[in-house]
């Protein structure tokens, strides 16, 4: 019955021909936190032309008790274009002038010309039995309640994404990584050579200004006289705080002034700052004062991102309200690195902090690709930096012009970094985008060579349908034509720690990426050697490029510790064989197989 039940999200749509059921419907929504969606204004419009005068076509959408299988039929396409709307859920209630089974006969219709997801409720017993049992046959779920529905979109929704969630690998398209590594790195083992770990305001923000994290400028004043020059050089107004290692809430502190106009201003409240921190922490050491320009943001939102290392799961990023929002929505959200938009936004839209960011009163909603774009940022320095131990960002202030740091927090541990593998601190690898690189052919062609993602699942696909028979057959010692989904489904989304799978791509003449070769290898079961395969066009043979990506294997497979690299291979696989030599393998006898050679590659020794 729910074969073509496959929600592409949970922003809802419901369609009803009687408000009570529809608001029934939308108010268990509302208890699973199922969000209805907010129909576009050309959708609004569109609906007012197809709808009478006393219908509603806002969302739970009421087109009448009088509705005609046609009026079913077009809202539904009115709903199906619109970008805000995942799924629809179409009620139908016994009335005086219902057709239960033409309705159903026009959704049935509908549901064939649209990529939208529809469910139904078709409510009452034998009046509409036999549309019931018309729209199951068809293979649309319907059933009797509308908080049965509900909770069965519910469910399968959340399913549905989790799927997605499990799909997603941070990538390859940024920059920020390359330049904030080699930045970051640098700056930290600066501070770690001085035996420091809790970093100031000014050196935390710094790191974050490298993996471009948007920051507030911040300069540190070491005495009264030297925060006066700082603030006239910085330009009023600005905002001062206590620097203090021991003291993780500056506020409650009493080491915070704000919107300070004048040098007098800044000289009191220099003063005041220091003697208040003191009074009421003796303990706490007061390294002086930062300032930073003051941030006017009316419409500013606070929130807060952190870092913290879990014994089993190593860094995990959360999220929710930061400043005094932080008391009404105490709620952190979790998520592991690293992240891509997609996760960024899962994290955020997780949290009921996200209840804020939208638009309110005089408010405009935020800016949330800059939210998501902070939250990559982080991701990617937790990933580079394993020595972070904790990391606060408290207030990030997010308007509908961007989003900002306000204050920073970073503790180090030398401890951390200790691991002999890039990213052993790690629970999840991210996508190895230091293994991709550039190769200029000896025909002149520019060739990418890359670890594979879950998105080339075409390329591998198609890359596998151009090989000639010979080379399908070379590759899998079996005559196929194409690779069944499951298959490709384990090419292409891997463990980039227990595997690795290198593609080669290059760009026609269309400008579109093609595949031309791949290789890859997977651990054996006794956990020491790795067992490779590869595979190259018929067309990019004899180019070196199986060499190519060979040699990527055995360096990558060598840093990982693995003791041999080993392979089968047909016995009248002449070219491989001849190549395998010429890189150092030693072929044998397959000991199981015959027809079958083997290839050895030690890797240490």
């Amino acid at each position: 019955m729910s074969s073509k039940f496959h929600p592409r999200g949970d922003r809802l749509a419901i369609v009803t021909n009687g408000g009570g059921p529809g608001a029934v419907a939308a108010d268990r929504a509302g208890d699973l936190g199922i969000p209805l969606a907010s129909l576009s204004p050309e959708t609004c419009n569109k609906l007012k032309q197809i709808l009478p005068a006393d219908c509603s076509y806002l969302n739970p959408i009421d087109i009448g008790g009088d509705a005609t299988p046609e009026r079913y039929r077009e809202t539904i396409l009115a709903v199906a274009v619109d970008e805000n709307v995942d799924s629809t859920l179409v009620m139908l209630s016994p009335q005086a002038m219902t057709e239960p089974m033409e309705v159903a006969q026009a959704i049935i219709d509908v549901a064939e010309e649209v990529s939208l997801t529809i469910s139904c409720c078709w409510m009452g017993g034998r009046q509409v039995a036999e549309a019931r049992r018309l729209l199951e046959e068809a293979g649309i779920p319907v059933f009797r309640t509308p908080e049965t529905v509900i909770e069965l979109f519910h469910t399968i929704s959340k399913y549905f994404r989790n799927q997605k969630l499990l799909l997603q690998t941070p990538g390859p398209t940024r920059q920020s990584g390359l330049t904030g590594e080699r930045g970051g790195r640098m700056l930290i083992e600066t501070l770690l050579g001085e035996r420091r770990k809790v970093l100031s305001e000014m050196e935390s923000k710094a790191i974050l200004r490298t993996f471009n994290v948007p920051v507030a400028q911040t300069m540190m004043a070491r005495s009264a006289s030297e925060a006066l020059f700082i603030a006239e050089q910085i330009g009023f107004p600005v905002a001062m705080k206590v620097d203090s290692p021991d003291l993780t809430r500056k506020s409650e502190a009493g080491g915070v002034r704000l919107n300070i106009a004048n040098t007098q201003a800044v000289w009191n409240a220099y003063h005041d700052i220091v003697n208040t921190v003191q009074l009421r922490y003796p303990e706490a050491a007061v390294n002086g004062v930062s300032i930073e320009p003051y941030l006017s943001r009316p419409h500013g939102r606070e929130l807060m991102i952190g870092v913290f290392r879990d014994p089993l799961f190593g860094p995990l990023i959360c999220f929710g309200a930061g400043g005094f929002d932080a008391e009404i929505f105490n709620e952190r959200s979790l998520a592991i690195p690293p992240l891509n938009r997609f996760l960024a936004r899962d994290l955020i839209e997780s949290n009921c902090a996200s209840r804020m960011l939208g638009k309110f009163h005089n408010h405009p909603a935020v800016k949330h690709d800059a939210l998501e774009e902070v939250l990559v940022c982080i991701s990617e320095l937790v990933c580079d930096l394993p020595w972070i131990k904790e990391l606060d960002l408290n207030p990030l202030i997010v308007d509908e012009n961007g989003a900002i740091v306000v204050d920073a927090r970073i503790v180090i541990d030398h401890a951390l970094g200790t691991g002999s593998e890039r990213y052993a601190h790690m629970a999840i690898h991210p996508y190895p985008v230091h293994l991709m690189q550039k190769w200029q052919m000896p025909n002149g062609s520019t060739v990418t060579i890359r670890p594979v993602r879950p998105e080339d699942a075409d390329l591998e696909r198609e890359f596998v349908r151009n090989l000639s028979e010979e080379s399908r057959y070379f590759r899998f010692m079996e005559s196929i034509i194409d690779l069944p989904l499951p298959v490709v489904v384990r090419f292409t989304q891997i463990d980039y720690d227990r595997e690795l799978a290198m593609i080669a791509t290059t760009i026609d003449d269309t400008g579109r990426e093609t595949q031309i070769g791949s290789a890859r290898y997977v651990l054996t079961p006794d956990g020491e050697s790795v067992e490779f395969a590869v595979a190259i066009d018929d067309k990019w043979q004899q180019f070196g490029l199986g060499r190519r990506l060979i040699a990527v294997l055995i360096d990558y497979a060598r840093t990982k510790g693995y003791r041999a690299l080993v392979g089968d291979l047909l016995g009248t696989n002449h070219k491989m064989l001849r190549m395998m030599r010429r890189l150092g393998f030693t072929i044998h006898p397959h000991p199981e197989l015959p027809g079958v050679k083997r290839a050895i590659k030690p890797l240490h020794g």
